[in-house]
């Protein structure tokens, strides 16, 4: 099996910030303030670096369109799309929780932490199922634009 490297690398780093989301939430349950804003400072850049190797790849190289049967590609255009509605609600949520609790407004950082580590949750794992359906279970379709690839125009 052939798996592509910048896929493969981006999909690790968007389950290390998942993991180090559920440290800090770990952390912080157990009062340890200085290692839960160190877990999520490292979520943080582990999410920054996903996005730094996905935007790179769909700039230089393009996004690799579903090569599944055509009978369930409908499915998992949905599913793709409701994956990249996901992520970026999830790292608008993720600023805001981020800034709050820099700036030690801690009222509001209480109240979107919960939501934005579960957004985030869900996020990396729809991108786990994404990249499975994408490179592992079916073969890769070509390698295209955005729009193409994810719209099939």
């Amino acid at each position: 099996m052939n798996v592509p490297i910048l896929p493969t690398i981006s999909t690790a780093f968007i389950v290390l910030s998942a993991v180090s989301v559920a440290v800090g939430w770990y952390l912080i349950k157990q009062r340890k303030i200085e290692a839960h804003q160190k877990a999520m400072l490292t979520a943080a850049v582990f999410a920054v670096i996903f996005f730094i190797v996905y935007a790179s790849r769909t700039v230089f190289v393009g996004n690799t369109a579903f090569g599944g049967p055509d009978n369930i590609k409908v499915y998992y255009t949905v599913f793709l799309i409701f994956h990249i509605t996901l992520a970026t609600i999830g790292a608008v949520f993720g600023i805001i929780t981020l800034i709050s609790g820099y700036k030690n407004n801690l009222s509001k950082h209480r109240k979107s932490g919960p939501v934005t580590s579960i957004i985030w949750f869900f996020t990396a794992i729809t991108g786990v199922a994404v990249y499975y359906l994408l490179y592992i279970q079916y073969k890769g379709g070509e390698t295209t634009s955005v729009f193409k690839a994810i719209l099939g125009i």
